[in-house]
């Protein structure tokens, strides 16, 4: 019996494993500001980490606010469209992520319930950068749109 729930044990995980495998945003991304067009004195994600966590995916979110000072946010979630708590941004307390096609993907971030952000994120056809688009609000409340470009570490 022990055997047999092992060998279920390894079978679920390589099934979740290579599900994972071929999202292509998995892995590291870092932050090229020469191919962004970040407005001053907006918030910069400088790096963006995904990861496997059991049976969803772990996004970690490393960067500076619009003053400078260090930011981080963590969501642990599944790319399904549906709502996941955001920890960690002052903006935004839920995320949902849906993938749109191999290499496109749309994320939504809400605070109590409200839309604040809504964005594409496009990985390109060699899978060695991403671009992400996003229009929302700031912390202060007024609009904002911009493109961030990443590259793959």
């Amino acid at each position: 019996m022990k055997a047999r729930t092992m060998l279920f044990t390894l079978a679920l995980f390589l099934v979740a494993a290579a599900a994972f495998a071929g999202n292509p945003n998995m892995g590291t991304w870092k932050l090229n500001e020469g191919k962004s067009k970040i407005p001053a004195g907006a918030p910069k994600n400088t790096m963006v980490k995904y990861e496997t966590a059991g049976d969803s995916i772990k996004v970690t979110v490393d960067g500076v606010d619009g003053m400078g000072k260090p930011i981080h946010n963590e969501w642990t979630g599944k790319f399904d469209g549906k709502d996941y708590p955001l920890m960690g941004d002052s903006t935004s307390d839920m995320r949902s992520y849906k993938m749109v096609n191999d290499h496109t993907t749309k994320l939504v971030n809400k605070k109590d319930g409200k839309p604040t952000l809504t964005g594409e994120i496009v990985i390109s056809s060699d899978g060695k950068s991403r671009t992400i688009t996003v229009s929302g609000n700031d912390a202060a409340g007024k609009k904002i749109t911009f493109t961030a470009a990443y590259d793959r570490e």
